[in-house]
Parts: structure tokens; C-alpha cells; sequence
């Protein structure tokens, strides 16, 4: 059907008129979600200047930019109910929360342009599903498409078990299709072959803070525009969570303390108003955590009474149904070192430790000692007045993406003897990389899983090791990118090309028996099967090998459900049709289960999603049950009621009091006035003491030379001989994540058009490196772990023992990146974009997961830097940027 689009200038933009659709939702990109209002109208009209003209209900020109506008890229043509519309999206300047007033980030500010339309860059989302024929993508029907994944689904669970069946997915996206493939997952299919999507096993993020009792997002954003000393280690809060930088941690006469060996905008400002920069060494947090500490013991700066009353005693570990090991989270860990410890033995530990010796700290870490000693006086030492310090402790991926197990539980020890955890002000959280969609549908089936730690405890799969290893043979991802995400990128990418379009059972046209037949003689001549679902052709990655691709529906083309990382939940409401044939995740997972045969999967739209997953949500901090019952009470969907809250939503977890729904601010907060609160199980106890049987954290200790990483760390460092640099990953605040939809907004795609990597002077000029130069950065050994054996004692999993034995694999991995030279970084690390799509700085990176945790170390790269030649944007006046970011 031919339609005709407004013509507008490109300094034009049109207002919303009066009569407009008004809808509200979040922001999709970071874990902030800024509430945004939808402003939505058909093409051949607008409203005018005049506050009665226009739906904003404003003047215009306004008073300045803290009104209500519209830029450029707040406006797009979309497609409703078939017909094109004018969509405005523009920042909720009504909201009291999260982003009051309309604060927003340059990220948010772009959601326009993310729309699908057919006229603009957007135009190349996926819109049918494909199946490769001969090499080549064809479009297909749903049906077909289904019938052929269920047929081989079938074929390879009969044949070859569970165990040949996996799946890879985001685990951050909405509450609806997160339960869906939670579902599908670990209730129908039954496997334990399933990873999120930033870890090649299902396993926690922040291992170290789970085992002392801390939740990951305990806070709330108020925590920290209350704090008076924020310790923040390994991200940058403005880069990556714009608004929670600018609205909430600017506030008052706050000392930042940023660990990274990166000096960005944040940084910057950090130190500008009394704050440090510990540029620190990657993957030794554990060390300076440890200094920290002990400085702090040293001088009897702890906050002892905090410590008396919400950190275990002995007889809290050694009584009741908390005995011994079993109060930690996970008992095998024990065994790696007996981490954990009551305040007396911590104090014994904390001055043994050698690496937590002042000079010894310095030297490992490469901070200078003074600045060591004035971060321990910020946190900790006591006022003239006797009064302590509000602060609170922030990590990020800098932190548990180098040293996972020992960076978080150091981290969570030091927080605690500080006296944070559970207090106004004073609370140790993760910032968060992405909202908080994940879902789960019961236990997962990690018990199935062939891999298991010493004694009898399973250990959750390494997706990545075991389809490498030859041992799935259908395997479906959604929504992430694969090899980029993970380590030995290139490695990875191979293996999957030679067991999909390198096996010669390639299908030859499009009959569906014929279809069904070649995959699964490829499933029995060792080759996999991949489908992938997604919204844009992910290449060189996923789409490039799949041999089905399903095409999905995102943000704003369905009603979906999702919390930011205060535990907000908001509607994110539909307001464009998705184009083409494009179906949300939950559909695709629904259409095809019922073709395997399962039951429960008749879903009519995502409210029915979103109110199953409710009873699933009720004993975590996402808690929303109660929210659908009320719904249920007043003959509504749970969507519905939801979108009545707006912007401004409701924290999880949901309560009822006094027959009301009441929101939670933070956990484990045992000063906040819980009054009777109806349906608080036992199992919710985390609401208001910390997660553990006693309710009390625990102090663990990480010794530096501990076995499970010592050995790891001394094989990986950069080699002198060689000239290798550390190669760490980062973010700018200008783009997110692999920039899948940055890439496809003009204005950001002109200024990252290819990724980027900074490094410091002192580094660059040895090596005739300067400002846009195109430089190669390879790694000619890069450690693979391969399966290991089963049932081995915790010395054989030690990096140096699987060397021994045959577990680790050398390969080597490259990437080409923009060279920007500046003071900003520490000498001797460079910082890459992290997944920009053609250049896979995690290729540098070994695949050897922390033995402990199951986590990958992605910030622990190296690699020798070759110029290349010069790029294009070396001498161009628009376009990529080369200028430093450490500007205020």
C-alpha cells in the first residue's frame, strides 16, 4: 500500500497536537530506564506554538532547554494499525523519579530514530523469518520455519538427549520473554545447556556479594544522592548511567572515589571536586580492597557497633540450620579456602595477608601509596565530631570481569566493616548494566549438567567449552551477540561456522521435508543446527552462520514489563507495529513449544505472559505478584494496572499493607518501617535483614595468592619480551552496547563510526602511534579451556594443573581499532570499545572462566600494537572524535 510521509526540513520539527495519543514507557538502553512520554498522531497536521495548540501544553519558542521540547532525533514516522504516524519521544518531564524533570542521557534522547521506518537506516530489520538455502537467507512462513526447529528439536532430544539441546540468550530484556525461554528452558526442554548472555554458564554476576548475603541491587537511586562518600569501582556511573551521575550521585558535596585505569568525564569530575582516581592495574581490586581494609583495622576506623549487630558471629556460623559451611551460599566454596569468617578471625586474616601491606598493596597494584592511605581516611575515619562517613560502595564490570570471585566478596568485606549494607546513604550495589527483565519459570536444571565441583556439587556448563567440544547439536540464541560477547572471539566463531555452513548437509530449496532431512544429517555427520532471533542481521556473528533467523519485535511494538536497577517496574508500552512479519520474543518461544508438543503455551498477547510469571516472581526482589492479584480483583489485565503508575512506576518487591500496594526502596533494611505487612514469607526475609540463614552478612576473606587465581593472573599478564599491553574493554556515554541501534542513528553513527581504542602517550610514541592511526592489536596466545575432567579435586583446577593435564588450548586473536592517544589511561593498558560489531576486542581475551564463580575475566586482555596505516577520520573535520574524554 502506498503511503505518503510528511516532508519536513531537517531543522523542522512538528508538535504533537492536542488530540495526540499520549502513552508513557522507559528508556530501553541503560539501567537507569528514564521514563519517557509517547506522543503519537497521524501525518498532515501538527499542533501549534500556542499552549492551547499543542498537546506539550507549552509556549514555543519555551523558556529553555529544562522545558518541555523536541530535538530532531525525538521525532520519527512510524507505522499504527498500518497507517504512518507521526511518533514524538521525548523525556517525562512530569515524573518525580529516577529522571525528575526530564533529565535524560544522549542515548535517551535518541529513541526516536530506533523506530522502524522503512525511509531511514532502520529500514534493514529483520521482518520475516529466513532459512538458509544454499548458502543464502530466504524468507519463509512462521510455520515453516517452526515446523522444521521442532522437527530437529525432536530428532536430537530422542537421539541424543537434553544435553544436545542449548540455547543462549539475553537475560536482561522483558519479564515476558525472559519467562517465556525460562519455561522453555528448564520446565519443558529440561536442559541444563543455557547461559545468559555476558556469561558462558547460568550463573550469579557478582558471585563474591551473593555468598556474604548482599544483594546485587539493594539500593535505591536516593542511596546515592544521600551518600557522602561514594566508592566506585570498575565503571564510570556517567558514561554508562548517565542520569543516576547527573541527577542523583552530583548532589551535594559528595567525594567520589573511582577505581579504573581509565580517567573518563566522570573521573574527571570526580577529582575536580575533592575526590581520587586509583588508576590501578587491571585485575588487582582484590589487593587494594585488601590494603584498604587493613589501613582501616590498623587504625580502628570500623564501624564496630554496625559490625556487633549485622555481621555473623562464630556461634552464628557454627548454630542451627546455619551451621558451617551451609551458611554460605554455595557450601563447595569453602573448599577453595574457607572464605568465610566471623569479625575476630577477619581481623587475624586481614594482618597476615602480605599482599594488604601498604607497600606491598602499591606495588601490585601500581596506586601510589599515599593515595591508598587517603582513600581508607575518606571511607572510614571518623569525623572531628566522632560521627562516621556515609558511604557506600559501587561495582561494576571492571571489577567482577577481572577477578570475579575475589574482587566482589574483598569488595563486600571492605563495604561491611565500613558499615554499609543496609542503610540510608550507606549501601554496597552493583550500578547495573542493563534493566532488570529477567524471569525465571522455577529452578533451572543445572543439576543435570556432566560438569560438577570437588565432592558432589554440580557445576553450571560452560555453553561456549561444551559446544565447542562438539556436544550440542541444536542451538538457538536471541538477542545478543554470541562470539563478540565472548572470549577467544575468533576461535569461538570458527567452531561455529565448521559445524554449521562448514558441514557439507546444506539444505538446497525450500521443501519442508527436504529441510528437515539435510539438518538432520547434519545433526548426525557432528555438525549443529543454529537459529537465531533478533531484531537487525547480526554480522559477522549469529546471522552470518544461522540456518533459521526469526525475526523479532522490541521496544515499543509490544506491551512488555521490565524494572531498572532500583527495582523500578514500569510498562513499556506499545505504540508502533512491528514491521513486517517480526513477532516478540514469547511468541516464537509459544509457537514453536506447542509444535514440540508441550503444554502451556497458549498465550493471546503479553499480558497473558506477564500474569504467569507473576507466581514465579514471588519470593524474589522482583517480586510483582501482588500487583496482578489486585488486577485480578478489579477485573483488569496486571498490564493495565501498571500502566496506571506511569513514569513513576513501583520498586519491587511489590507488598501489600494496609491493604494497599507499597513499594520497596531498598533491601535489607531493618531501619525502614515494614509495619504489618500482608503476604512477607520467610522466604522474603532479605526484605529487611541480609541473605543469609542467620540474616547477618558474612565477612570472607581472599587471600591474593590463593590458588584458584594466582597462577591464571601470572600467565596472563602482558610479556615484556614481546612489548604486550593489558587490553581492557570500556564504554562511552555516547553509544550502547555493540551500538545495534546506534549504528543506525545518523548523528551517532557519525560520531562512532568504528571502534576506537585509547592508549597512552608513553605507549603510542615507541611504537609510531598517533591520533586516528588504524592499529592492529594480537595476541598469539590466547588460552582456551577445553572440558575438563570430571570430579577432579579443586588443585587440578587450578590454571597450571589443566595446563598439565590437557585442558588448555593456545590460539591467538586479533582486532583493528582508531587509535586515541591521551593521558586519561593509565600507562600500559589500553581501552577498547567493548563489542563493536567487526572488531571483537574480547578475540585478545582467554576463555579460561574464574574456577570459582564460572565467570569469564573479559577485562584481562593483551596484545601487541602494530600501526596499521592511518584511518579515515585521522585528518577529517567532522565526524569521529579523537579528542580526550578526561574534560569536564
Amino acid at each position: 500500500m502506498a503511503r505518503s510521509f510528511d516532508k519536513l526540513s531537517g531543522d523542522q520539527v512538528p508538535l504533537p497536537p492536542v488530540n495526540a495519543d499520549v502513552l508513557t514507557t522507559a528508556c530501553s538502553y541503560c539501567t537507569v530506564a528514564c521514563g519517557y512520554k509517547i506522543y503519537r498522531w497521524p501525518i498532515g497536521r501538527q499542533g501549534g506554538p500556542a499552549a492551547d495548540e499543542n498537546a506539550l501544553k507549552q509556549e514555543f519558542p519555551n523558556g529553555g532547554a529544562m522545558m518541555p521540547w523536541v530535538s530532531p532525533s525525538q521525532h520519527n514516522i512510524c507505522i499504527h494499525k498500518g497507517e504512518p504516524h507521526h511518533v514524538v519521544v521525548v523525556p517525562d518531564h512530569e515524573t518525580t523519579v529516577v529522571n525528575p524533570m526530564g533529565n535524560h542521557s544522549i542515548r535517551g534522547g535518541t529513541l526516536a530514530q530506533k523506530v522502524y521506518n522503512p525511509d531511514m537506516p532502520t529500514r534493514d530489520r529483520l521482518q520475516y523469518p529466513m532459512i538458509r538455502i544454499a548458502g543464502v537467507l530466504q524468507p519463509v512462513s512462521w510455520d515453516l520455519a517452526t515446523d522444521v526447529m521442532a522437527a530437529v528439536s525432536k530428532h536430537v532430544l530422542d537421539k541424543h538427549g537434553v544435553h544436545a539441546w542449548g540455547m543462549k540468550t539475553y537475560s536482561y530484556e522483558y519479564f515476558e520473554n525472559t519467562y517465556a525461554i525460562s519455561k522453555l528452558v528448564n520446565t519443558s526442554v529440561g536442559t541444563p545447556v543455557y547461559a545468559p548472555h555476558d556469561k558462558p554458564q547460568n550463573a550469579e554476576d557478582a558471585a563474591g556479594l551473593d555468598d556474604a548475603g548482599i544483594n546485587s541491587f539493594a539500593a535505591s537511586y536516593d542511596d546515592w544522592a544521600e551518600c557522602e562518600v561514594a566508592f566506585i569501582s570498575g565503571c564510570d556511573p556517567y558514561e554508562t548511567k548517565t542520569v543516576l551521575f547527573t541527577e542523583w550521585m552530583m548532589r551535594g558535596d559528595k567525594k567520589m572515589i573511582f577505581v579504573t585505569p581509565h580517567k573518563t568525564m566522570g573521573v574527571a569530575y570526580a577529582e575536580q571536586n575533592g575526590g581520587l582516581w586509583l588508576p590501578i592495574i587491571p585485575g588487582t581490586d582484590t589487593v587494594l580492597h585488601l590494603a584498604l581494609a587493613r589501613i582501616i583495622v590498623e587504625n580502628g576506623w570500623q564501624d564496630q557497633e554496625f559490625i556487633d549487630t549485622w555481621v555473623a558471629k562464630k556461634w552464628d556460623l557454627e548454630s542451627g540450620y546455619g551451621r558451617g559451611t551451609r551458611n554460605t551460599r554455595w557450601q563447595w566454596r569453602t573448599t577453595w579456602g574457607a572464605f568465610q569468617s566471623d569479625w575476630e578471625d577477619y581481623q587475624k586474616f586481614i594482618m597476615a595477608e602480605e599482599a594488604g601491606e601498604l607497600e606491598n598493596a602499591a606495588r601490585i597494584t601500581g596506586i601510589d601509596a599515599d593515595l591508598i592511605v587517603k582513600a581508607a581516611e575518606m571511607i572510614a575515619k571518623p569525623n572531628a565530631d566522632g560521627s562516621r562517613p556515609k558511604t557506600s560502595f559501587m561495582l561494576e564490570k571492571g571489577n567482577y570481569w577481572s577477578n570475579n570471585y575475589m574482587n566482589t566478596a574483598s569488595l563486600g568485606s571492605l563495604g561491611l566493616i565500613c558499615g554499609a549494607g543496609n542503610r540510608p546513604g550507606q549501601v554496597i550495589s552493583r550500578g547495573g548494566g542493563h534493566q532488570r527483565g529477567g524471569m525465571g519459570a522455577g529452578d533451572g536444571r543445572g543439576w543435570l549438567s556432566p560438569e560438577k565441583y570437588p565432592g558432589r556439587r554440580k557445576k553450571a556448563l560452560n555453553v561456549d567449552r561444551w559446544v565447542m567440544d562438539g556436544n550440542v547439536r541444536f542451538m538457538w540464541t536471541i538477542g545478543l551477540t554470541w562470539f563478540a560477547g565472548m572470549l577467544a572471539s575468533q576461535e569461538l566463531a570458527m567452531r561455529v561456522e565448521e559445524l554449521t555452513r562448514g558441514n557439507p548437509n546444506q539444505p538446497r530449496h525450500v521443501d519442508r521435508q527436504h529441510l528437515i532431512d539435510t539438518l538432520i544429517a547434519r545433526v548426525e555427520s557432528g555438525g549443529m543446527v543454529l537459529v537465531d532471533s533478533d531484531i537487525y542481521p547480526v554480522e559477522p556473528l549469529n546471522t552470518q552462520f544461522a540456518d533459521i533467523v526469526l525475526p523479532a519485535a522490541g521496544w515499543g511494538e509490544a506491551d512488555f514489563a521490565r524494572c531498572n536497577s532500583e527495582r523500578r517496574l514500569r510498562l513499556y508500552s506499545a505504540f508502533n507495529d512491528p514491521p513486517g512479519q517480526a513477532k516478540p520474543d514469547w511468541y516464537a518461544i509459544a509457537m514453536f513449544a506447542r509444535k514440540m508438543g508441550f503444554e502451556g503455551y497458549d498465550w493471546q498477547d503479553s499480558n497473558d505472559v506477564f500474569e504467569e510469571a507473576s507466581r514465579f516472581s514471588r519470593t524474589g526482589v522482583l517480586s510483582y505478584h501482588p500487583l496482578v492479584v489486585e488486577a485480578k480483583k478489579q477485573g483488569r489485565k496486571g498490564h493495565d494496572l501498571l500502566r496506571d503508575y506511569g513514569t513513576d512506576g513501583i520498586q519491587t518487591p511489590i507488598r501489600v499493607k494496609d491493604g494497599q500496594l507499597v513499594g520497596t526502596k531498598r533491601l535489607h533494611d531493618a531501619t525502614a518501617d515494614w509495619g504489618e505487612t500482608e503476604g512477607v514469607t520467610v522466604d522474603q526475609k532479605w526484605l529487611y535483614a541480609f541473605g543469609t540463614h542467620s540474616g547477618k552478612a558474612l565477612l570472607l576473606k581472599t587471600k591474593w595468592n590463593f590458588e584458584g587465581w594466582i597462577d591464571y593472573y601470572e600467565a596472563v599478564k602482558p610479556r615484556a619480551e614481546k612489548g604486550e599491553l593489558w587490553v581492557t574493554n570500556g564504554r562511552v556515554n555516547e553509544t550502547w552496547q555493540s551500538g545495534f541501534d546506534d549504528l543506525r542513528k545518523p548523528y551517532l553513527a557519525k560520531r562512532w563510526p568504528y571502534p576506537m581504542m585509547v592508549l597512552h602517550p608513553k605507549d603510542a610514541a615507541p611504537r609510531g602511534i598517533e591520533s586516528g592511526d588504524l592499529v592492529e592489536v594480537r595476541n598469539d596466545t590466547v588460552y582456551v579451556q577445553t572440558g575438563e575432567p570430571i570430579g577432579v579435586l579443586e588443585k587440578d583446577l587450578t590454571f597450571t594443573k589443566l595446563m598439565e593435564n590437557g585442558h588448555i588450548r593456545v590460539t591467538e586473536g586479533q582486532f583493528t581499532a582508531v587509535a586515541i592517544v591521551s593521558d586519561e589511561m593509565r600507562q600500559g593498558v589500553v581501552m577498547a570499545n567493548f563489542n563493536f560489531p567487526g572488531a571483537p576486542a574480547n578475540a585478545v581475551v582467554h576463555a579460561v572462566p574464574d574456577p570459582v564463580s564460572g565467570n569469564y575475566r573479559y577485562k584481562l586482555g593483551r596484545g601487541v600494537l602494530t600501526k596499521v596505516g592511518e584511518s579515515a577520520y585521522k585528518h577529517a573535520f567532522n565526524g569521529m572524535s579523537l579528542k580526550p574524554r578526561h574534560i569536564i
